[in-house]
């Protein structure tokens, strides 16, 4: 399989598990907490989704939007990593939240090595053309 068609399957993948992320918080989290994730699942999810979908007609650009949003997605979820210590200490009521958010952030992390590696792989390629 190509490397491009693996990175692009890898947004939808990410996507995907965001979305159905969000879906499981509805099912175990308080309704307005779970609100909030749901809302910031369709955002980020659909978003991957979408610069997914965009990939296919303007390869890179496509791509390298799923890395920004990956980057923000890594970002938002690593502001929180205090949350985390927080359950893991036993010092935090609330458990379930912090595990939904680390699944994001692990999720978003993923996916933007995947993205970085693939424009690495093509910035050396097009080096080696160009010799």
């Amino acid at each position: 399989m190509h490397q491009i068609s693996r990175v692009r399957l890898q947004i939808f993948f990410s996507g995907a598990v965001v979305i159905g992320l969000g879906l499981f918080a509805m099912r175990v989290l308080e309704r307005s907490e779970a609100l909030g994730f749901l809302h910031g699942a369709l955002t980020l999810g659909g978003g991957l989704l979408i610069c997914g979908l965009f990939s296919l007609k303007s390869q890179w650009h496509g791509i390298i939007g799923a890395g920004v949003l990956a980057l923000l997605g890594a970002g938002r979820g690593l502001g929180n990593f205090s949350h985390l210590l927080d359950v893991l200490n036993g010092k935090a009521d609330r458990v379930v939240a912090p595990l939904i958010e680390l699944g994001v952030t692990l999720v978003c992390l993923v996916l933007l090595m995947r993205v970085l590696a693939a424009l690495n792989r093509e910035r050396v390629m097009r080096m080696l053309e160009k010799d």
